[in-house]
This record gives structure tokens, sequence and C-alpha cells, in this order.
């Protein structure tokens, strides 16, 4: 048998302890060991690096600049997320491969098919027909106490930085090919996503990919200066027309930005209503996406009645923003959506241009404003022209 030298021995005893000093720590080391150390780099695994999730709003949306997802929570169905977000069940289980009934991980995400949050989710038609059958017919005056509206939750912003890609899994995909595709850690990608313990995935399932670190900037070598002696000027360097030509640059003619919004019109003394809010026209009448128009201005405007009538009706949405309707001569209803110190009650008898409410404070500084011939919503601007 071979002697085994005092050297190796200690050599062994030195790994020995080492390998148990790993086995004891309780979680990874932390250490961006990014130079060659020993023989090995862990620049990659910087690289690599992931953000955590944004938080959700209260009812569980994260708003991303051109797509929304929303968290599940423990014991959600489909059906209990297209609830709080205001989805039909059906159209959501169906982009997200799921069926209404089907049960979601806590912190599972459900992307959207569309954008919630942004319009009234109240039934106006609904309150419109409540307005015609309850306004007075012979004139007469009806009153009521209005509750105070509650203040509105501010909508949360979407977060800043890069927007995360949304992959939709294939048949045959895992965990593991999707974090190597995009190169990110795959414990990341569960976090991010709620998925559970085995990385489990499935075909039609949206999964958002983390967004990696920001590198640290790198640092820029200054170039070396000329060093003078005592009473000695400093050399002043040679502009460059000094030496070489400065090229001919041609400057095309800027394109004028294309006009995305109209100007709501302010010649309104022969038209058959009034405007709410002089302002900008920010969305169009889009018969069965949107039933009005949106009318901009500044915060605190004051929102007035497009004719006189009868204030028929006084509600709120479901985030408790108020909405108007008064009724009109020949069966006409007028609703104002989307404000807020509202100056009238029910029944009250208002003449056109008189002042009900203003405009909300914030990024929601607009009136939603319908124009409906009994239930039935109509374009406002004809009557406005």
């Amino acid at each position: 048998m071979r002697a085994v030298s005092k050297s190796a021995i200690r050599r062994c005893a030195t790994g020995a302890a080492a390998l148990a000093l790993l086995a004891g720590c309780e979680g990874p080391l932390d250490y961006d060991l990014r130079g060659q150390v020993g023989g090995f780099s862990t620049t990659d695994a910087a690289q690599s690096a992931t953000t955590s999730r944004p938080a959700p709003d209260a009812r569980g949306v994260i708003t991303y600049p051109t797509y929304q997802v929303a968290i599940a929570r423990r014991g959600d169905t489909v059906r209990d997320v297209a609830a709080r977000v205001g989805l039909p069940e059906g159209e959501l289980a169906t982009f997200n491969g799921l069926k209404p009934t089907d049960t979601l991980r806590d912190g599972e995400v459900v992307v959207l098919p569309r954008a919630v949050g942004a319009a009234s989710t109240v039934d106006i038609a609904t309150i419109a027909g409540t307005a015609i059958d309850d306004a007075p017919t012979d004139g007469s005056v009806r009153t009521s106490t209005l509750e105070p509206a509650q203040p509105a939750a501010a909508p949360v912003p979407a977060p800043a930085g890069p927007e995360p890609i949304r992959h939709k899994v294939k048949r045959g995909e895992t965990a593991f090919t999707i974090s190597r595709l995009y190169d990110v850690p795959v414990d990341a990608l569960a976090d991010w996503n709620g998925l559970d313990s085995d990385f489990t995935v499935r075909e039609g399932q949206f999964l958002l990919i983390p967004i990696k670190s920001q590198p640290a900037p790198q640092q820029v070598s200054q170039p070396a200066t000329n060093v003078t002696q005592p009473g000695q000027g400093s050399p002043t360097p040679t502009p460059p027309s000094a030496t070489q030509p400065l090229p001919e640059e041609v400057i095309a003619p800027a394109k004028p930005a294309p006009d995305v919004t109209a100007e709501a019109p302010t010649n309104q003394s022969n038209s058959l209503l009034g405007l709410p809010v002089t302002g900008t026209i920010i969305r169009t009448y889009s018969k069965g996406k949107n039933e009005g128009i949106d009318i901009a201005a500044a915060p605190g405007t004051a929102v007035k009645a497009a004719e006189a009538g009868t204030v028929a009706a006084i509600t709120a949405d479901a985030d408790q923003v108020p909405i108007i309707v008064v009724k009109h001569k020949n069966d006409l209803l007028t609703v104002y959506a989307n404000v807020e110190n509202i100056a009238v009650k029910k029944g009250d008898r208002v003449r056109r241009g008189e002042k009900i409410a203003a405009l909300r404070g914030g990024d929601n500084a607009y009136v939603h404003f319908e124009v409906r011939k009994g239930f039935e919503a109509v374009d406002p601007e004809p009557y406005l022209n």
C-alpha cells in the first residue's frame, strides 16, 4: 500500500472543511465576483439577474403600456378573477387556455384580453331607462338628498422601465426550455408567474418573462492631459473645423405630427345641444365600444348642462365616480360621467349652460358625455354642430 503524505492529508482536510462551510449556509451566496477568482467567474450569473415583479393594484391588476395582467389570489377561479376585473368569464378563460371553473394558484398570472378600468363599468342604459320612468312629467320639481360621492381610487400607473415579454407556451415546452430561451433563471420565471414547485406550465398559457436588472454603467477612462510647467500657458486644442471641413448636412423638413385629437366645436348658438365642457375630444363615438364622446379639459373645469331639462338620476360607477342623467323634451337624455363636486340634486330643473358638476383632478380630467334617444345611445356630435 502506498504511503499517504502529510501534505496530501492536509489538502483533503482543507477541502472537507470548505465543503462543510458551504453546506452550512442557509441561502445562496450573493456576491458579484465578476473577476476571475480561483478559475471561475460569476459574470454570467450577474448578467442574468432579474428584477422583481411589480405590485398589482387593489383588483390584482398590473398595467403595462400595451397590455394588462391579473394576479390570482388564493382560492381564485378564472370566474372569480373575471368578476373582479369586470370581463366576461368565457372571454378571459379562452384567452388563457382555461375554463371558467379552473382553480388558479396564488400569484398565478392571467393575461387580460383587453384593457379594463379605463371606462365606466356602470350600465348607463339601465340608468337611463329608470330615469325616464322616474322623471316628473308635469314639470314639477322633486328633490332628494344626494349621498356624498366617495373618492375614487387612484389608478395605478404603468410600472416604470421596460415592458416584460409575453410568451405563449407551445406544446412540448417546459419552464426550463423557456428560461434558457430568454436566458433568465427558472426560479425568477416561476416567481413572476406563480408556478408551482414542479415548474408546471400548460399549452396556451401566457408567461411573463422577467426583466433583467440593468447593468452598472461602465467607467469611461478620461483622456490623458498635457501637463505644462509652471509659468506656461495651457495648450488650446485645435478646433475640428480648422483641420477638416465640416460635412455638408442636408436637413429634411420636419413632418408635422399627426393630429390624434379633434378640437371640440365652439359655435353652438344654433346647435340642438351645447358642449358640457369646452375642451378637446379625446375619444369619439363608436357604436358598441364607446357610447358617447370623451372631452378633456383642465381639472376642476365646470361641467354644464347641454340643454334645459330635469335631473332624472344621479348615481355612480363601480369606482364610485358620479354619473348624472338629465331628461330633456322629445324623450332625449344626456349623460355626464367621470365627474365630481355635483352641484344639483335629483329632480332639479336646469338651464342650458348651467353648471352641474366639475371635472375630476389628476390624469382623469375629462367628461364622458352621452346622448340617448330613449334607451338608444346615438352619436352626440350631430347634436353639437
